[in-house]
């Protein structure tokens, strides 16, 4: 796995100036946002800006994913209609609660893209609830297509009744067992945001606190906090030895003509390599 998950930073889909201004964004992952940051008579628009947006996706120098409604809204396949395309890396579905719920999502991705002709879109699932929390292996470990797994603790502390504080005690279990479980199914995690945007000393405190628990990154809400957020997610050694093996694995492919080969059995083409690439770049810097 050599895409890097420290940071995925929301952006507002019906926002023309937000999603310019994204190109510019140092992120790991910029997600394009149709829920949570999008009213709801904004939707359709905000489906047509990505729309448009994706098609300019070389100016973006982020991996790009799109944040659908939740399964509970019934928008998600007008969301995956518009989105589904080529420039999209990944889809980010949130509040998601079963393994029923992702299977039938992914079931649409697929036939959207054996129509469309493009390769396998990656999806990471939100846990905002009690009953994701309790399954959250379960989704992590349902596909192959899931590559990490995001903890929203708002939702969570709103279904559990708990007043959201910047240290919630009720909060703890579900922020604990959600990287085990994402390990566990070979999986990255990433952590909720911190909503503090003035607090830049309790953003360090809790992104050691995430990174300690097992997080590879932490999602975020202002540019300004990417930084931070970089310097204290730096790739472990797992992640550099992998990002080792696909460079050398790649470059020997190469040579012989081959655009795509595998290494440990997963497939890796010219975007994994560049991946990797940055991965050694950082450790290098």
């Amino acid at each position: 796995m050599t895409q890097l998950f420290r940071s995925l930073i929301f952006v507002p889909g019906n926002n023309p100036r937000f999603l310019e201004k994204a190109k510019t964004l140092k992120a790991d992952i910029v997600c394009f946002d149709l829920e949570d940051s999008v009213p709801d008579n904004e939707k359709t628009n905000a489906r047509k800006l990505i729309k448009s947006a994706l098609k300019s996706r070389k100016s973006y120098e982020s991996s790009i994913f799109v944040r659908t409604n939740s399964p509970s809204s019934g928008r998600i396949p007008d969301d995956l209609k518009e989105i589904v395309q080529k420039g999209i890396d990944g889809i980010v579905i949130p509040k998601v609660n079963n393994v029923t719920e992702m299977k039938n999502i992914e079931k649409n991705i697929s036939k959207l893209e054996k129509s469309r002709k493009l390769k396998p879109i990656q999806i990471i699932p939100s846990i905002e609830s009690a009953e994701g929390v309790v399954n959250t292996y379960n989704i992590a470990s349902f596909s192959k297509r899931v590559s990490a797994i995001v903890f929203g603790v708002f939702d969570l502390l709103n279904d559990l009744g708990i007043e959201y504080t910047k240290d919630p005690e009720g909060g703890k279990y579900s922020r604990a067992k959600i990287p085990v479980d994402a390990k566990a199914a070979g999986v990255a995690s990433i952590d909720a945001i911190w909503q503090d945007l003035e607090d830049l000393k309790g953003l360090k405190k809790d992104c050691k606190i995430g990174k300690n628990l097992g997080y590879s990154g932490k999602s975020v809400i202002h540019p300004d906090q990417i930084v931070v957020v970089h310097k204290l997610f730096h790739p472990n050694k797992t992640e550099i030895q992998w990002a080792k093996k696909v460079c050398s694995v790649y470059l020997k492919s190469s040579k012989i003509g081959k655009g795509a080969t595998t290494v440990d059995g997963k497939m890796i083409d010219e975007v994994h390599y560049k991946q990797a690439k940055t991965v050694l770049d950082l450790v290098k810097n």
